[in-house]
């Protein structure tokens, strides 16, 4: 029988974050995943500076990361545009194959155990098979994903879920045009475009249609559709489901749950690797105290904000009456964008932006 303190079932970012975190308390730390690295998955690769503080706290430095520095975001529809940016920080837009292995050399350096193409077997919460070697743990940490093994076997499974999306990636061989990300609004889809290099940028198409690619959204989208005539794709269009969903708990006596397994925020807000991040940290300071209670209470605390946005988001998406008064009221008002935008990218000391703000906003909305 092999023996680890922490057995984490999923190498993705929450994965390896988790064993970053681990591994830095003094815990021998073993990954478990059946895919083999860099793992991809689509979505925007843009890193919000709370996600870049973050990465820091588990040694990985902002010059460490390979992509390009963005100041800000900006919303635009055919009406209206509003645009926020940082104070005093940056994003990062960040192929995710390359903060994988970013992620991957991390854990490596600090000690964790790193077991590629494994397939993994539940005999119970303390002991597992890896390819028919058995592990025993102290610790099961689950981190593989929305459709979680780990989460169904424990009977954590989601509390409540909306309505899933599809999102559809693809990069393009085209300097960025703004210092931003851009996200574009229109009927039935958005579009985000983050400069993920010099002379690159990824685009991410969100939307309920699971028919609808980039290149037929861009129809909807004139002034991007000109700026990607003639580009040269640098990767194939990819795609994944998106969605909102919360597990019931995300501790079980020695098991915990991190990443999308135990909270999956739809891909719209940009919020899910900024979310792993600050779990994993969390995570390493339960287990160096031997109890995970700490850990489900700052999972609540840190969970709720983008929560409370991303339905804002999904609003501003179901309803265009919505959406074009929300961006002609930021328009309007630009010091309200840009209290939200630091709300939600991490970037000042604030209070939680919770759900009575949410309907202040409504209302203001409404009334506009």
């Amino acid at each position: 029988m092999m023996q680890t303190d922490v057995l984490i079932v999923g190498g993705g970012p929450a994965g390896l974050s988790a064993a970053i975190a681990a591994s830095k308390k003094g815990f021998r730390v073993t990954v478990v995943d059946a895919r083999k690295g860099p793992i991809d998955k689509p979505c925007g690769e843009g890193l919000l500076p709370e996600a870049v503080s973050a990465l820091r706290v588990l040694g990985i430095e902002q010059d460490a990361i390979p992509g390009y520095r963005f100041s800000g975001i900006r919303f635009s529809d055919p009406y209206s545009s509003a645009v926020a940016r940082f104070d005093g920080c940056v994003g990062i837009g960040a192929r995710r194959t390359a903060l994988h292995q970013l992620l991957a050399e991390r854990a490596e350096a600090a000690g964790a155990s790193l077991l590629w193409g494994s397939r993994l077997k539940i005999l119970n919460s303390r002991d597992v098979l890896v390819e028919g070697q058995r592990f025993s743990c102290r610790w099961l940490i689950a981190a593989d994903g929305m459709n979680s093994q780990i989460r169904r076997w424990a009977r954590l499974g989601p509390r409540s879920r909306v309505r899933g999306r599809f999102a559809f990636r693809q990069h393009f061989a085209v300097a960025p045009w703004v210092n931003l990300v851009d996200v574009y609004w229109a009927k039935g889809c958005e579009i985000i475009v983050t400069p993920t290099g010099t002379e690159e940028i990824c685009v991410a198409l969100f939307t309920a249609n699971p028919r609808l690619r980039i290149r037929q959204a861009l129809a909807k989208f004139p002034e991007l559709s000109r700026r990607l005539q003639g580009a040269r794709p640098t990767s194939s269009e990819a795609g994944a489901l998106t969605a909102v969903a919360v597990a019931r708990q995300v501790v079980r006596k020695n098991i915990a749950l991190v990443g999308d397994a135990s909270c999956l925020i739809d891909g719209i807000a940009g919020q899910g690797l900024n979310l792993a991040f600050r779990q994993a940290i969390h995570l390493g300071e339960a287990l160096s105290r031997g109890s995970l209670k700490t850990y489900a209470v700052a999972h609540r605390d840190i969970t709720e904000t983008p929560q409370c946005i991303t339905r804002l988001l999904l609003l501003m998406d179901r309803y265009s009456w919505v959406r074009k008064k929300t961006l002609r009221r930021f328009a309007a008002e630009p010091e309200l964008f840009a209290k939200m935008i630091a709300i939600h990218a991490g970037t000042s000391e604030r209070a939680p932006f919770g759900l009575q703000e949410l309907f202040g906003l409504g209302w203001q909305v409404l009334v506009a």
